[in-house]
């Protein structure tokens, strides 16, 4: 079966409220972007990455290896409408896909840019003292 690689941030990490999307995946491990992307939070409901030209972040979050079949009928019907699929690269230099901010997104109420929060699960935490 073919596969791809898949970074997530959100809430289909491990733990996460979204994590069962991406059952019969196979983990890969900790993952971090390179520093070329803003993170905004949608509503403290979900992370979104835009690419950027200057003042990029890191962001940490988790690989997959996915298959089609996962990526068609479990992950990508329970994306919001305010994300795509794209590419990203990670901090090795490599490829891989990522669900993004659309950029009609970036300026909806309700988006913030929690670039130097340290990621979704700390930005959530610091929501939540």
């Amino acid at each position: 079966m073919e596969t791809l690689r898949m970074f997530v941030n959100g809430q289909a990490m491990s733990g996460g409220s979204l994590n069962g999307a991406l059952a019969g995946a196979t983990f890969l491990g900790p993952a971090t972007t390179a520093p070329r992307y803003r993170f905004y939070s949608v509503r403290d409901e979900f992370p979104g990455l835009h690419p950027v030209d200057e003042d990029g972040r890191a962001v940490p979050g988790e690989l997959y290896s996915v298959s089609y079949e996962i990526l068609r009928e479990h992950l990508l019907p329970g994306e919001p409408p305010e994300l795509e699929l794209g590419v990203i690269e990670l901090d090795d230099g490599s490829g891989t896909l990522c669900m993004r901010m659309r950029p009609e997104s970036l300026t909806l109420p309700g988006v913030t840019d929690i670039s130097d929060a340290g990621g979704w699960r700390a930005h959530l935490a610091s929501v939540a003292r």
